[in-house]
């Protein structure tokens, strides 16, 4: 290894045994009790078994959904999949891929094989394994790039570490203009635009239900804090409105913790609650969707759909074109910094605050269905990823 390099991974290994008690507490913890061993233990999480292959490096649920359009031209190729996330890596089992953890820095020297391309998504900017990956002979590629607004000022103050990190990619493809001149100024090279490749992905339900013939609201991907601000003010629009309320968390862990919320709001307004998974219907006033691979199935039977992770400052909003293609009427927040590329080619949306939420309900009623209009082509990465 080169000094910084050498310097860069004892600063690692400190870093891990300062923070192994905290690791040990998370690691029980249902969010992260495959993730955390697995990452910075090993534990079920061994080296890929193939060499010469194409390893795509994803953080959590979207970007391992966005990779489907792409794997499905590259069926013939050896392909790996490394997630952060628990979430991600039950998503990217779905593929025909070996699919591992990705493990902390400090393994990677020991972890990675020699691979033919190593195409990292979005902003998983981790220098050992863009350091070792390119030592063992891997081309690097950047899919999906972005440096967020509100991340740019921190990439900018260690543009000195960044500069050095973007020097071991070999290509990056990046959501928008602004992401370009942002990596531009980050010291990067070779930077071509060609937008989110979310867009490329194929939105479809996977099961049929007949709607429910009031008015369907659904309130998915929500956050901590978020529900009780739609619940405040479902209940109030409610009021003079005949209307149904289905609530999909965006964490699993979850549900048992946003239940308990509903029913003391189902107390308190009389209405009644089910759980989806018992129910299995959509008869009462609340329905709380504690499945997975649901929402899409939700979106399809809704007419307005309240877009959690943007109703707080520290998540930065989750994707609209799911909404959209279904022609529901989107109400989200304010925060959707993450989601900036995507909300942009999506039309009538309500960007409100926490206490706005009741009134956009109401004003939903004289706006058309959102709705997406544009389109990207992969041809260019097909191409680059197939390279020899």
């Amino acid at each position: 290894m080169k000094p910084f390099s050498l310097l860069y991974y004892f600063v690692s290994v400190v870093l891990f045994i300062v923070a192994l008690p905290l690791l040990i507490v998370l690691s029980f913890k249902q969010k992260y009790k495959e993730s955390i061993p697995a990452r910075f233990f090993l534990f079920k999480n061994p080296k890929f078994n193939a060499t010469n292959a194409i390893w795509f490096h994803v953080c959590s649920l979207g970007e391992a959904r966005a990779l489907k359009p792409i794997l499905d031209v590259l069926k013939n190729e050896k392909v790996l999949i490394s997630t952060i996330t628990q979430t991600g890596h039950n998503e990217a089992r779905k593929y025909d891929a070996e699919v591992r953890y990705l493990p902390y820095e400090m393994y990677l020297p020991f972890w990675i094989k020699p691979q033919k391309k190593l195409i990292v998504l979005e902003a998983e900017f981790w220098y050992m394994l863009f350091s070792v990956a390119r030592a063992r002979g891997a081309e690097i590629i950047l899919l999906n790039a972005r440096i967020s607004d509100k991340s740019v000022n921190k990439y900018m103050k260690f543009a000195w570490f960044y500069k050095r990190l973007l020097q071991k990619v070999d290509i990056i493809y990046a959501q928008s203009e602004v992401d370009k001149n942002r990596f531009l100024a980050l010291g990067a090279k070779n930077i071509e635009v060609v937008g989110n490749i979310k867009l490329a992905a194929k939105i479809e339900k996977t099961k049929e239900y007949v709607k429910p013939e009031c008015e369907v609201i659904v309130a998915g991907s929500t956050h901590p804090t978020e529900e009780k601000s739609i619940f405040d003010a479902f209940f109030e629009y409610k009021r003079n409105n005949d209307a149904k309320l289905i609530v999909v968390p965006r964490h699993p862990e979850r549900f048992d913790e946003v239940y308990n919320l509903m029913e003391m709001y189902a107390k308190e307004h009389n209405a009644t609650l089910s759980r989806f998974s018992q129910a299995k219907n959509f008869e009462s006033d609340l329905i709380l969707v504690d499945m997975m691979g649901e929402l899409n199935n939700m979106y399809a039977i809704s007419d307005i759909a309240i877009l959690g992770g943007a109703f707080k400052a520290d998540v930065g909003g989750h994707n609209p074109l799911e909404p959209a293609y279904f022609g529901c009427k989107i109400i989200t927040g304010k925060h959707f910094f993450h989601q900036k590329e995507l909300f942009k080619y999506v039309h009538h949306v309500q960007y409100v605050e926490n206490d706005e939420i009741a009134k956009a309900l109401q004003s939903a009623k004289e706006l058309p269905p959102s709705m997406v209009e544009e389109e990207i082509n992969l041809k260019p990465v097909i191409n680059k990823i197939l390279e020899d």
